[in-house]
């Protein structure tokens, strides 16, 4: 499936500053939560895993990382047109969800401090990694002529409001799924090095680590809790934030495939590889997971995103706001009724697996 080409808005808020791209229902949100709740969450059933998951934080084995070394002190001209543009736009987005993490993180350490002491240095040292890493994307977006200006980002963004044990469940999956990413180009990069055509990529095996490392945070505290994991309310919001976070990297990455060709990937074959591992990865903690090796699974996904791009393309053309949403009206139930076929499919079973390896 070839991706369609996208308008990006590369219009600037003062000289060198790009505008934030406008926000959608697939960009990466800002989140918000109940402090108080989270403060007062009992966490001793696994204090002893928490406070060694702390000490890993406190070695801060990233430290002397993420610093531009000479690859970077060239111009980056000849990256121009079609792939410029798509650069940029992966760039701007992962930084976005990174500075995203941090304002989430740095806001709960803040909140919890003196609280629940734990749980609120953790916080506070992976707000540190995630301003790292925004701040390196940042950089690299100046690399391609524009940068964002983060504290304009923060007070102009929409937050979203979720409870304690769903930021638990989101944050747990996309810090999985976003090892697996990394770890995923790293690997490819490393054995066809001609296709590293910017030197971030470089970073991506160190990087992904303290994904994995928040990643095991937040399974630490679900297992704390089993109460966010062994009711049948759990096994449904499990099985939604898996399906959302895997249909909406799913209908992203397929309509920008131009960017993963790029650096010598097929982004379906790419995003189904990541589903299939960030799926099993979630089964060592989730009582469900989704029947990711399904054939119909591979399909529906399918069809939800060739229905997306004809949802872009109705946007792109000629004509009416009105009688454009009208003609999208029909590809965005498909995708409703897709997504929901997903979601009732038959899940596979983590505990009864568990029971039997036991």
């Amino acid at each position: 499936m070839v991706a369609t080409p996208q308008e990006t808005d590369f219009s600037e808020i003062r000289p060198g500053i790009k505008a934030p791209a406008k926000e959608t229902i697939l960009t990466p949100r800002f989140y918000t939560t109940d402090f108080e709740a989270m403060a007062a969450m009992d966490i001793r059933a696994n204090e002893e895993e928490l406070r060694a998951i702390l000490r890993e934080f406190q070695a801060d084995y990233n430290r002397h990382h993420f610093v531009r070394d000479g690859d970077f002190d060239r111009s980056w001209e000849h990256i121009d047109g079609e792939t410029r543009r798509l650069f940029m736009e992966f760039l701007e987005r992962s930084c976005t969800a990174e500075f995203s993490g941090f304002l989430l993180y740095k806001e709960l350490a803040r909140k919890l401090k003196g609280k629940s002491p734990v749980l609120a240095e953790c916080f506070s040292l992976m707000s540190r990694d995630e301003a790292r890493h925004a701040g390196f994307l940042n950089k690299a977006m100046a690399d391609f002529g524009l940068s964002l200006d983060l504290g304009f980002l923060t007070s102009h963004r929409s937050y979203t409001f979720f409870a304690p044990k769903f930021i638990f469940y989101a944050t747990y999956i996309s810090e999985k799924i976003g090892y697996w990413r990394y770890i995923t180009i790293y690997r490819h990069l490393e054995q066809h090095p001609e296709d590293r055509v910017y030197p971030i990529f470089k970073f991506f095996e160190n990087w992904c680590q303290d994904e994995n490392r928040h990643g095991d945070f937040f399974d630490a505290i679900l297992r704390a809790n089993p109460q966010f994991l062994n009711d049948w309310k759990a096994r449904l919001w499990c099985r939604f934030f898996l399906l959302s976070v895997f249909a909406t990297m799913y209908l992203n990455d397929l309509q920008r495939a131009n960017f993963y060709a790029t650096i010598g990937l097929e982004a379906r074959s790419y995003d189904l590889e990541v589903i299939r591992k960030t799926n099993w990865t979630a089964g060592r903690v989730f009582p469900v997971i989704l029947p990711v090796e399904h054939p119909q699974f591979e399909k529906l996904l399918d069809a939800c995103a060739a229905r997306y791009l004809q949802i872009i393309q109705i946007g792109e053309g000629q004509g009416a706001k009105f009688l454009k949403r009208l003609r999208q009206l029909p590809h965005a139930l498909a995708i409703a009724g897709n997504l929901l076929r997903l979601y009732l499919m038959r899940p596979v079973d983590m505990e009864a697996q568990r029971g039997l390896v036991c």
